[in-house]
């Protein structure tokens, strides 16, 4: 059965009652924004959540390589493991607005598929070598300058050897990224538009990469980030659509290359979303990269209209063999009657249909 997810900001004062209403509307899962300088923290908001919350799962949607250590990660995704009772799962990418926000572009892919490593370690209870970890070398001295009776020689979170290892998900659009999910995730979360060809590019990839690393192909699970709001007028749902979308097709031209199959009219859209991209008004529908997104390029990345449309255009992408569908840049639905009114056509229609699948 396919899993239906929906993001939200991790608001501290307001989480507990996102995480009541999300599972009383019959999600599957709630994933919160990590993005420091606009969000709480994840983590302590997916805590909040859990201990409101019996049934859904819970997650960062994405966390990245660069702001925190791969140690500190992991603890802090198994605590809310525990505290959930096995509910956790830990979406990861290269990063977006909390490094834009540093000053800095998404973590460079050698790096990323180091952390990756140092990650399923730490969370499989396993050693990491203390000459494999970065930390800048003029923030702390070697512990050996303590001249201590003894001291660890490398870096383990003994408390989560021998128990539940909380699965990882790798967002991604570009081959290199997919490849690497490939090869350390439990599941990939594409970041690849509604488009079929593209999905279906995506999960060869993997499949592909998966074989020349010599692991069983179908071994690893595949999920995807689609940008979905159903309204029965077009207009208004492409409007409601507009800010999410943006973030999420930028993902495929964010270095001014596009990634995966496109047509050369997709292309155009994309690269002038490129180049209109505004990160002050990130999310946002009235942003100057939201402005340049056509009616043509929204009905064929997301997917808008009809609760029925919608229904009609997720199915081929289970069918495709995605088991997690996470409804992105859904943040602002509630701040508007007409964003109300998608959220209940979404739980309400949508979810239902798509239970049988």
């Amino acid at each position: 059965m396919v899993e239906m997810w929906i993001n939200a900001f991790a608001a501290p004062n307001a989480i507990e009652q996102i995480a009541r209403d999300t599972e009383q509307n019959g999600w599957d899962g709630l994933s919160v924004v990590d993005s420091q300088n606009l969000s709480g923290d994840p983590y302590v908001a997916l805590a909040l959540a859990a201990k409101v919350t019996e049934r859904i799962g819970l997650a960062p949607a994405v966390t990245n390589s660069v702001t925190r250590l791969a140690a500190v990660t992991a603890s802090s995704i198994a605590s809310v493991d525990r505290v959930s009772n096995g509910r956790a799962r830990l979406g990861i990418g290269r990063g977006d607005s909390a490094l834009a926000h540093l000053g800095y572009a998404p973590a460079r892919v050698k790096q990323f598929e180091t952390y990756l490593r140092h990650l399923q370690a730490y969370l499989s209870g396993d050693a990491v070598p203390f000459d494999e970890i970065e930390i800048p070398a003029g923030a702390a001295a070697p512990v050996d300058a303590l001249k201590l009776a003894d001291s660890p020689t490398e870096s383990q979170i003994a408390w989560l050897a021998g128990k539940r290892k909380v699965p990882v998900e790798v967002a991604a659009s570009g081959p290199r990224v997919i490849e690497i999910a490939a090869r350390h995730a439990e599941r990939i979360l594409f970041t690849l538009g509604a488009d079929e060809t593209r999905i279906a590019w995506g999960i060869e990839v993997a499949k592909k990469a998966r074989a020349e690393a010599g692991l069983d192909p179908d071994g690893i699970r595949f999920g995807a980030f689609v940008n979905c709001i159903p309204h029965n007028d077009l207009d208004t749902a492409r409007d409601l659509v507009k800010g999410g979308l943006t973030i999420y097709a930028r993902f495929s031209v964010m270095h001014g290359k596009t990634m995966g199959p496109v047509s050369p009219t997709m292309e155009k859209a994309m690269q002038s979303l490129h180049d209109a991209y505004d990160m002050h008004s990130h999310t946002r529908g009235d942003s100057p990269q939201a402005e340049v997104l056509t009616p043509e390029f929204i009905d064929a990345y997301a997917i808008v209209g009809t609760p029925e449309r919608c229904i009609e255009r997720l199915k081929p992408l289970v069918a495709l063999g995605l088991d997690k569908i996470c409804i992105g840049g859904g943040l602002r639905l509630t701040e508007t009657s007409a964003g109300v009114e998608a959220k209940a056509l979404l739980e309400k229609e949508v979810i239902p249909a798509m239970r049988p699948l």
